[in-house]
């Protein structure tokens, strides 16, 4: 999956900035165990950064935690788009899309929707950043489609089925059932919304 680089990115071929090293640890250790899993030690230890440098970055954890959102985020919508056009920018392309991340080593659910499983009761932030990534996820998938009075509507309506096969996935712990799944039901959709070929 593509990365996208942070606000406080290092130029390039410049060593990575100490905020630079503790978000993507963060990134990749909040993902992978889970968020309430991993303790700040545990980041600063895999960073390499000493303790006093880490809190000159991030303030809490919940910092911290936000910053992670907002860059995977980030990363996630590059890699989405970037994948949807190199399959051909139509609805046919969220099936191969999916099956890149889906079918990867790595893929461990939505991180948007883990993370609002974990915090979402005590962290209003999380919630609305995840409403932002998803709203953003809609309208990537919404540009595949034809125009017309439904787009939006239809587009809402994929995003829900493109997130049931996020989860089905995390939880099967395999990609193919899911997506054929997926694929059926994006066929029907796309049938019932005035025959756009899905190309699955």
């Amino acid at each position: 999956m593509a990365t996208a680089s942070s606000s406080r990115a290092a130029s390039p071929g410049a060593p990575p900035s100490p905020y630079d090293r503790i978000l993507r640890t963060a990134h990749d250790l909040f993902y992978r165990d889970g968020i309430r899993a991993t303790g700040i030690d545990r980041v600063i230890a895999d960073s390499g950064v000493a303790k006093l440098t880490f809190y000159r970055q991030f303030a809490s954890k919940d910092d911290l935690i936000r910053a992670f959102l907002e860059f995977r985020h980030e990363r996630w919508m590059a890699w989405f788009t970037g994948a949807l056009a190199r399959h051909g920018n139509g609805p046919g392309a969220l099936v191969p899309t999916l099956r890149e991340w889906l079918a990867s080593a790595d893929f461990r659910g939505c991180a948007f929707l883990n993370s609002v499983g974990e915090l979402g009761g005590t962290m209003p932030d999380v919630v609305e950043i995840a409403r932002r990534h998803k709203a953003d996820m809609t309208r990537a998938i919404a540009a595949l489609l034809p125009p017309s009075r439904r787009r939006a509507r239809l587009a809402q309506a994929i995003a829900l089925a493109v997130d049931g096969a996020i989860v089905q996935a995390q939880f099967a712990g395999e990609a193919k059932a899911p997506l054929e799944a997926f694929g059926r039901v994006l066929a029907a959709l796309l049938a019932e919304r005035g025959g756009v070929r899905s190309s699955t």
